[in-house]
C-alpha cells in the first residue's frame, strides 16, 4: 500500500507558527522496477548475492590508480542530484589516510525511487562499488544510510550484508524521514552521533568529513555505477549511452493513480520515448516537473526535444537533477508548485535565516500566486533566500519557484483573472488513500 508521508521536519511545539505540510507525493511503498540494459539486467534472476555472482563474476581487487582510471575514463558523475565527477572526489579521498566510504540509500526526495528499487533488486552491485573503493583506499569500514520511512528498503540491505564477508565492515545507520537528511553534511552529522540535519562546511566531505576524515559519500546508484565499471570493465559499460556521455541513468516516473515507475536508460535517449509510460494520453501536452521537487518544469515541447543528458537538459534550463520525472495530471501545476513549497519549507532545518524565515515567506507568496496575486513577491523572495543558506535547500526550492514562474506564466495570468485551466474537483491527485498495484 502507497501511504502520504506526513513525518514532520520540525517540532509543532517548538515552532507553533509553521505548518509541517504533507509530500504532494507519498513515499512510495510499491515501485515498477523494469529490466534495464546495464544495472537492471536480469531482474528476473534475483537479489541474492548467489545470482549477483552468477551474473557478474567475483569481486577482485582493483588497485586505487586502475579505479581512478574506470571512474575517470568514462566521466561518472554523481547521480545524487549535483551530478559532481566522482573522479574528482575519489581522488581527493585518496590522498588522505583514514578514508571513510558511505553509501547514502536515504533518498529524501519523496517522489525517487531509484535507490530505493537498487536496493530491493540489485544490492550487491551497490555493495560491490562500495567495498572495492574501500580496499583501494584502504578504508576498514562501509556505512549505509538508509531512509526512515522506508523500512523495506533496510530489511532488503541487512539480508544482503548477512550473505556477504568482505573483510570491510558494513554498517548500517537509520535517516531521519525527512527531505534534507539525505543531503551530504546531514549524512556526515548523523554518523558522527549529531542531529541528522545539514550544517555549514568549511572543506567537501572528501577532504574533511566524519571525524575530520576524508569521506567518500554517494548514492546508491552512483556506487552501483562503481560496481559495474569494476566488475565488467569501461569497454562493456561504453556500449550504452554516448560517446560524450557513457553508460546509463536511472529515471523515476511518477504520476498519480500509479506505483512510481524505475526504469534505466542509455544517455542520449530521446526523452519522448519514456513520455508515453509517464503521461496518460488525455493529460499529454501539459507540463511535466523534471528534477524532482528541487527541480523545473518543463513545456511539452521541450520535453519532446530532450535527450537524456545532464549537461544538455541544464542547458535546455531542466536539469536533470534526481532523476525524477513528475506528471501531476489533472491537478493544476500551479497549485501542485504551491503543494510543493509549502511541504519544502516545513522540511528545511531551519538553522540558517534563508530556511527559517525565508521559506515560510516564500511558500505564503506562493500560496498567494496561486490564488490569483501578484507573482513578484515570490521571484522577490526566491532571488533573497538563494545562495545563502548553509545548505542547497533554498537554492533547490527557488529554482522550482523561478520555473514555475518563468514556465507557467499563462497559467498564473490565468490564476489572476479568476479562471484555471484544470479541474477543480480533481486537484491533489497524488494524495490517495487507496492501494495503489506494483
Amino acid at each position: 500500500m502507497t501511504q502520504p508521508s506526513a513525518h514532520p521536519a520540525v517540532d509543532p511545539a517548538l515552532h507553533p507558527a509553521i505548518d509541517v505540510a504533507p509530500s504532494p507525493i507519498p513515499v512510495p511503498r510499491d515501485v515498477a522496477v523494469h529490466e534495464g540494459p546495464a544495472l537492471l539486467a536480469g531482474l528476473g534472476d534475483g537479489p541474492t548475492l548467489a545470482a549477483h555472482r552468477s551474473r557478474h563474476g567475483s569481486l577482485t581487487d582493483v588497485p586505487l590508480p586502475d579505479l581512478l582510471g574506470l571512474v575517470r575514463g568514462v566521466g561518472l558523475r554523481g547521480r545524487g542530484g549535483a551530478g559532481f565527477p566522482f573522479a574528482r572526489k575519489l581522488d581527493a579521498a585518496a590522498g588522505r589516510r583514514g578514508a571513510v566510504v558511505v553509501v547514502n540509500l536515504s533518498e529524501g526526495e519523496p517522489g525517487s525511487a531509484k535507490d530505493t528499487a537498487l536496493a530491493l533488486t540489485r544490492p550487491h552491485l551497490v555493495l560491490d562499488g562500495a567495498v572495492a573503493t574501500a580496499r583501494a583506499l584502504r578504508a576498514r569500514d562501509v556505512h549505509v544510510v538508509v531512509a526512515g520511512e522506508r523500512p523495506w528498503v533496510r530489511t532488503a540491505v541487512e539480508r544482503a550484508v548477512a550473505e556477504r564477508y568482505d573483510g570491510v565492515r558494513i554498517q548500517l545507520h537509520g535517516a531521519e524521514p525527512r527531505f534534507v537528511a539525505g543531503q551530504a553534511r546531514a549524512v556526515v552529522e548523523l554518523l558522527s552521533g549529531r542531529p541528522n540535519l545539514p550544517v555549514t562546511a568549511w572543506a567537501p566531505e572528501a577532504v574533511e568529513g566524519l571525524r575530520g576524515r576524508p569521506t567518500l559519500l554517494s548514492n546508491a546508484e552512483t556506487w552501483a555505477h562503481v560496481g559495474l565499471l569494476v566488475l565488467r570493465g569501461e569497454v562493456a559499460y561504453r556500449r550504452h549511452g554516448t560517446a560524450d556521455e557513457p553508460g546509463t541513468t536511472l529515471l523515476t516516473l511518477s504520476r498519480p493513480g500509479a506505483a512510481p515507475q524505475v526504469r534505466e536508460v542509455g544517455h542520449g535517449t530521446p526523452l519522448s520515448q519514456l513520455l508515453a509510460d509517464l503521461v496518460p494520453a488525455d493529460a499529454r501536452g501539459r507540463p511535466v516537473l523534471v528534477g524532482g521537487f528541487h527541480g523545473a518544469w518543463a513545456t511539452w515541447p521541450t520535453l519532446r526535444a530532450a535527450r537524456v543528458s545532464v549537461p544538455g537538459m541544464a542547458a535546455l534550463g531542466v536539469p536533470l537533477g534526481a532523476g525524477v520525472l513528475v506528471a501531476p495530471g489533472r491537478e493544476c501545476p500551479v497549485a501542485f508548485t504551491s503543494r510543493v513549497v509549502d511541504y519544502l519549507a516545513g522540511q528545511s532545518a531551519r538553522r540558517c535565516g534563508p530556511c527559517r524565515n525565508g521559506l515560510p515567506a516564500l511558500a505564503a507568496a506562493v500560496r498567494s500566486a496561486a490564488a490569483g496575486g501578484a507573482g513578484e513577491p515570490a521571484a522577490r523572495l526566491a532571488a533573497l533566500v538563494t545562495g545563502r543558506g548553509a545548505c542547497a535547500h533554498p537554492d533547490g526550492t527557488a529554482r522550482l519557484v523561478r520555473s514555475m514562474l518563468a514556465v507557467l506564466a499563462g497559467e498564473l495570468a490565468a490564476h489572476a483573472a479568476g479562471r484555471c485551466s484544470y479541474e477543480p474537483d480533481e486537484q491533489h491527485g497524488f494524495d490517495q488513500d487507496e492501494e495503489v498495484a506494483s
